[in-house]
Formats: structure tokens, C-alpha cells, sequence
């Protein structure tokens, strides 16, 4: 019995985790926020008057006093220490598409012996980790090691949990001891003043003179695949590359449809049930769980909270998901595509704006035609996604999500916005200069006497679009499953803000020439859309027909990372970042050089260890399997034996000169070092077609060896044994 036969045996025998929570003796509605310094325990442990500055900073953006920052710490400290916390952090979001933190004590040593618990306004403030190890893009030299982090307000503090205690996280930005960014939060922090300063333009021109404050609200829908861990471990390419180099299709993927929104298995939901639990303490408000369309592939959406906010709650989640994980013997797989020739895991990115008196600018109403505020920032995004689609492509640009994009589920490399019927009328009568008729949107009479009318969205849902428009907001679902949303929602706020001061601009050079602030609107709204409705789509972005017309359109069609991230480097994007204050030149320059290098490494590594596992496992259970047949062919005179031993020494040979090439090809590769667009050209073009050489008699292999002699487990076992 092999290693895979064993692992199976022993998951056969497995039952469910036993549930930690009783939710019987704690509710839920108690259990929600625990773990969290939330407005509700604010109020109760600090001063009135900290309190309400406090919030007029969450809610509003004003500067918070430093005074109030000491009684704020110490409230902050008492809370954590009563809760059983020993340590607290500042948690930052690197450019590392993970999370960092770095644990002190609250503990004070006296002169006489003893220690006391103590946290300050200045150590909440600001820390100070060493920035040399992080990624920088050339910002930073290695020997210059002083990074700051800073305390953001906006976002709650928060205890996480562990087997030997809790530890209070601050969430922090985390930038250079020279001031620029060396995080994902700061730029979004940024961005988010820029959207709140154009989008306040727009609304005072419109009339709307009480709102204050305009953020955006994100809920991000999270897909991710569970294997068993003991197939996990058996798999080297999973452990170092979070996604398999080898597996023969099975004879059964997701062919039935049987799997999405089917019965969730016990030990799946007991996964499921304890994930949300741990949530609900961090104050994460999820809401919906279920399988996905793949075998093994399943869902977690949280509702909407302010961007930042779900920003931060994403990344815990992606943590949590990995820890609970372990808990049941599972492994959480969050890349794009962990397995060949089934359904990719995105993150689909629901995007809006709202005002600070609760009103979404996104919302249609009951008469779009009629909603003028709805109708200019509609305008004001489809100008923003036609002028800067090639940003968005590039905000989620990675190794990972090339193997994704355009296939299944996934959103082609072609960035496009989806209106549905009823809009895209609503736009095309508004260039045409007519009213249009009228038409009743309220509701849809399903045809079932015994259910009652259900209320009818303004569009249906367009799963192939990459930028949708879903009610009262937009969908970017190109956005990957392991990907830290910070960078795409960066992106986004950053082309909305700068589509947003282009209308302003112009409805205010409009109205200083004379024109009445109704005709100007209705002018620039006019004209915006006519010079930007090429980027709108309601067909099936998959055809090779909308590929035709988006190329006759002049869409841009960024096929890979390699080519989507020179956009970074294009004059007029650094115009843009630098001109709505998210990036300067440098940063940006940054971030584009540490992106090639992630694609680089990623690439790197896998070619590794696609060699290393052909070489050392593939390979010698091939070569075996053809000795036993040989001998079996001699001793016992087989005609059978001899035939089969053909197909498996001819798919050997091509193994074995797949990986001559792919060696060769990997130091064609390294010759490029130094010159990092270089270096992932020769990645794209030459190490990972060698890959796929290698895989294909890999997995050619796989279908005629012996079963007893494959050593590592297939797809008929990860996808469907758990």
C-alpha cells in the first residue's frame, strides 16, 4: 500500500470536528465583535469627549488630537489585558500579499524587581520595524533598514487567538524612514481621499450641500478549495507553489454541475461553521456560504463595510481560513488555480460609493432616467474604466491569476463593463438625445401561482464580464482568490476619482461660460458617454467574436502579467497616480519592479520544483513500472507486457528531454538577471512552455503507470476524497 492509499484509507474513517461554539449558550448576536475594540467598547472605556473625536475621525476623516492618543492607548490596553491579552502589534500589510506583525509586550520592568502592564499614545502611534526585509522596488537599499508603522483609526483594534494566548493588532500603515509607502494600505488610504474630494465636487455641483464624507464600500466574495492534508503533504508542488504542476484530468471534474450549491458535507460545514465563528469575534460580517462550481471548490461572502475596513477583514479571513484549516485536517488552497482544467478561484470585488448619511451614489432607484446623481456617477465610472482598463488589468496582474483569467468562471484579460438591457438603453438614448419610453422595472412575474412576484434587479448578471454592473454596484471579478484587494481597489478609486475631477472640470468650465448647472450636466454627462461607450459590453466576453470587436474598438487585450504591468510604466498612469496624490513616480516605479520580480520568483520556484518532482518521484515510479514490465514480458512470454511497455518508454524519453529543455531554459532565464522585465519575458516565453512540456508527459505517464507505483496523489482523490 502506497502513501496516497493509506491517506485515502484514513480520511475514510474520518469524522467531523465537533463544534467549539454552542450557540445555544451564546448567541451569535453575542459572540459578534467580541474580539474586537468596536465603537460599542470605545464608548463604554474611554472619556466622552476622546469618544466623539474619535469618531468624528472614523466617520469624517478629521484629524485625530495626539492628546487624546495616551487615553486612548490606555483604554485600548485595559481592554486587551482584561480580555487575556500579553502582547500587542502593529499589524501592516506589506508588499508581500500577506499580512506582518511583530509582538511586544505590554510589560514594564521596575527598578525594584517587579513589572507592570503598560502601553502609551506613543507606542499606539507609531512603530517601528526594520523595512530592509521587506520588498521595496528599489526605493529602499538593503543596508538602509529604519521603516515607520502608523496607527490608522479608521480601522479597529482588534485580538487574535492562538493555542498559547491573545495579542492585541493595531492595523497600521507602514511606510520609509524618507516617507514613501512600503505597504498596500497607505495607497488605499490615499486613494480613498481621492475619490472622497472628487466625489464631494460632484455632489455640490448636483445640489447636495449636507454630505460630508464619500468612501467607498467593498464586499469581497472569497473562493478557495479544501483538500485533505494528508494528500497536501504528499504533494511537494502544493506545498511550495500553492498549485499543482502535474495531475491527469479525472475521469469525473466538474462535467455534472452537481457540485455548485449542492450539499455541503459534514466535515466541510463543520470547517465552514467553525470559519464563520471566528469571524463573527473579529467583527468580519460574513454572510453566505456554499459550494462552487469545481469539485473540492467552495464560497464565503461577507456584506458590504466601508473599503478599508473590508480591506483589512479579507486578509484576516484568508488567515483564518488557513488556520482553521488545520483544525480538521484540511488545507485551504487560495490560488487562482490549484488544478488544471477545472474552475479558477477569483474574489469578486463588489465595489460602491457612499455618502456619509447613508446614501449610495450607485443606487438607480425606481427611475434611472430620472436620477440625475445616479446617472452622473454611473458616467463618471464607465469614463473611468474606458480611460484606465489597462490600470485595472494591471491591479491584478500575477503568475497566479494568468492561469485563471478567461477561463470558467474567470473574466477575460479584456476589461469591459457590463450594463444589461435596461441601462445600456437608459446611455444609449442619453448620447442619442432622447427620452425613451418608460418602462416598468418593479417587478418580474415569475409564472408560479403559489410564490409571490419577486422584485426585478434594473440587469441580469453577467458572469463573463470583468467589470459588471449588479444593481446598485459594481463587480470586478478578475480580482484573484490569494490576492490582497488593497492594490485592485487602489487602482479603482484611483481612475473613478480622476473620471469624477474630469466631469467636475467640465461641468464647471460649462457653467462659467454661461450654461445654467442642469445643461451643463446634461452636456458633459452627454458627451462623457459618447466618447466612452466603447467599453461597454453585454455579450459574452468569452467569444472570439467580442474579442474581434473589442480589437476594432481599440480595447486593450493584456493577455499576461508581463504586458499588463507596463502599463506601470507608461507616462500618462504616473500622471494619473501622482496627480490624484496615491502614488508618486517612485513609488509607482516601485511597485511595478516588485510585481515583475513576484512573477519572476513565482515562476522561478515552480520550474523548480516541477524539476525536482519530475527528476525524483515521476520519472523513477516510469522507469520502475517499465522494468517490472519487462521482466513480465521475459518470464511469463507477455504480449500484453510488451505492448504497454512501449507508450511508457516513449513518454519516459519525452520526459526526460522536456526536462533537458526546461534546465536549459531556466538558465536562459537566469542569464537575464539584473534586468527584471527582462528576466519575466524570458519567464513567460521560455520557462513556462518548458513547464508544460514537462507536465504533459508527466501526466501521460500518470495515466498508464501502475497505480500501486504513482507516487503522488491525482485529481480523482484531491478533488472528491474529504
Amino acid at each position: 500500500m502506497n502513501g496516497r492509499q493509506k491517506a485515502i484509507r484514513a480520511i475514510a474513517g474520518l469524522q467531523p470536528v465537533a463544534q467549539r461554539n454552542d450557540y445555544v449558550r451564546k448567541p451569535l448576536t453575542e459572540l459578534y465583535g467580541e474580539n474586537v475594540f468596536n465603537l460599542a467598547v470605545m464608548r463604554k472605556s474611554l472619556p466622552k469627549k476622546t469618544f466623539d473625536a474619535l469618531v468624528r475621525t472614523i466617520e469624517h476623516g478629521e484629524r485625530l488630537d495626539p492628546a487624546h492618543a495616551d487615553v486612548i492607548a490606555n483604554g485600548m490596553k485595559d481592554w486587551a489585558v482584561a480580555r487575556g491579552a500579553t502582547h500587542y502589534t502593529h499589524w501592516f500589510q506589506p508588499m508581500t500579499g500577506s499580512t506582518a506583525e511583530k509582538h511586544d509586550a505590554f510589560l514594564a520592568y521596575t527598578s525594584d524587581g517587579r513589572a507592570i502592564n503598560e502601553f502609551s499614545g506613543k507606542f499606539l502611534i507609531q512603530g517601528e520595524p526594520d523595512a530592509s526585509s521587506f520588498p521595496s522596488g528599489g526605493i529602499r537599499a538593503t543596508f538602509e533598514a529604519r521603516g515607520y508603522t502608523a496607527w490608522d483609526p479608521t480601522s479597529p483594534a482588534f485580538l487574535l487567538e492562538n493555542g498559547t494566548g491573545r495579542t492585541l493588532c493595531i492595523p497600521t500603515a507602514f511606510c520609509s524612514w524618507t516617507g514613501e509607502a512600503l505597504d498596500e494600505k497607505t495607497p488605499l488610504l490615499r486613494s480613498l481621499e481621492a475619490v472622497n474630494r472628487q466625489a464631494l465636487r460632484l455632489l455640490h455641483l448636483l445640489g447636495n450641500t449636507t454630505a460630508r464624507r464619500v468612501t467607498t464600500t467593498v464586499g469581497p466574495e472569497q473562493e478557495y478549495f479544501l483538500v485533505d492534508r494528508r494528500f497536501y503533504w504528499l504533494r511537494p508542488d502544493l506545498i511550495n507553489a500553492g498549485r499543482t504542476l502535474f495531475g491527469a484530468r479525472p475521469p469525473k471534474g466538474q462535467e455534472m454541475e452537481d457540485h455548485y450549491f449542492g450539499s455541503i458535507r459534514p466535515r466541510i460545514l463543520a470547517f465552514m461553521t467553525d470559519v464563520e465563528a471566528e469571524c463573527y469575534r473579529l467583527g468580519i460580517p460574513v454572510k453566505t456560504r456554499h459550494n462552487e462550481v469545481s469539485p473540492a471548490q467552495f464560497e464565503l461572502a461577507p456584506i458590504f463595510e466601508r473599503g478599508n475596513l473590508a480591506t483589512d477583514h479579507n486578509m484576516l479571513v484568508m488567515e483564518t481560513m488557513r488556520i482553521v484549516a488545520g483544525r480538521h485536517g484540511l488545507h485551504c488552497l487560495l490560488h487562482e488555480k490549484p488544478f488544471a482544467g477545472v474552475n479558477g478561484s477569483g474574489k469578486h470585488n463588489n465595489w460602491s460609493m457612499t455618502d456619509d448619511t447613508g446614501n449610495n451614489l450607485l443606487d438607480p432607484g425606481q427611475t434611472p432616467e430620472e436620477n440625475a446623481q445616479f446617472i452622473v456617477f454611473l458616467t463618471s465610472v464607465i469614463r473611468a474604466v474606458n480611460q484606465g482598463g489597462a490600470v485595472l488589468r494591471a491591479s491584478i496582474a500575477s503568475a497566479a491569476n494568468d492561469h485563471r483569467l478567461g477561463a470558467n468562471e474567470a473574466p477575460p484579460a479584456i476589461i469591459s463593463v457590463y450594463l444589461g438591457e435596461h441601462l445600456s438603453k437608459v446611455v444609449a438614448d442619453l448620447i442619442a438625445g432622447t427620452k425613451g419610453a418608460k418602462r416598468d422595472a418593479s417587478h418580474i412575474d415569475i409564472g408560479v401561482s403559489a410564490l409571490p412576484s419577486l422584485p426585478k434587479d434594473a440587469s441580469d448578471r453577467n458572469r463573463t464580464s470583468p467589470f459588471a454592473f449588479t444593481g446598485n454596484k459594481f463587480e470586478f471579478r478578475a480580482v484573484g482568490a490569494s490576492q490582497a484587494i488593497a492594490r485592485p481597489n487602489t487602482f479603482l478609486n484611483t481612475i473613478v476619482a480622476d473620471a469624477m475631477q474630469g466631469m467636475a472640470d467640465e461641468i464647471e468650465r460649462e457653467t462659467a461660460g454661461g450654461k445654467e448647472i442642469l445643461a451643463a450636466i446634461q452636456k458633459v454627462v452627454t458627451s462623457t458617454l459618447a466618447a466612452n461607450q466603447r467599453v461597454i459590453f453585454d455579450g459574452d466576453n468569452y467569444s472570439k467574436e467580442w474579442h474581434a470587436e473589442a480589437e476594432k474598438r481599440g480595447l486593450p487585450n493584456l493577455r499576461n502579467t508581463v504586458d499588463a504591468l507596463e502599463v506601470l510604466a507608461d507616462p500618462k498612469v504616473k500622471d494619473l497616480f501622482r496627480r490624484q496624490e496615491v502614488f508618486t513616480d517612485g513609488e509607482i516605479a516601485s511597485r511595478r519592479t516588485i510585481y515583475l520580480e513576484n512573477y519572476v520568483k513565482t515562476v522561478t520556484i515552480e520550474a523548480s520544483i516541477s524539476s525536482a518532482i519530475a527528476r525524483t518521484q515521476i520519472l523513477p515510479a516510469a522507469l520502475k513500472y517499465q522494468r517490472f514490465l519487462g521482466e513480465t514480458s521475459q518470464v511469463a512470454k507477455s504480449a500484453a507486457a510488451a505492448k504497454i511497455i512501449a507508450p511508457v518508454d516513449e513518454w519516459s524519453v519525452k520526459l526526460a528531454d522536456a526536462l533537458t529543455r526546461l534546465d536549459a531554459a531556466r538558465t536562459d532565464a537566469d542569464a537575464t538577471h539584473g534586468d527584471v522585465s527582462a528576466h519575466a519575458r524570458a519567464c513567460r516565453d521560455k520557462v513556462l512552455p518548458a513547464m508544460d512540456a514537462v507536465r504533459e508527459a508527466a501526466d501521460a505517464l500518470e495515466r498508464i503507470v501502475d497505480d500501486e507505483l504513482w507516487p503522488l496523489p491525482k485529481y480523482r482523490e484531491m478533488l472528491f476524497v474529504y
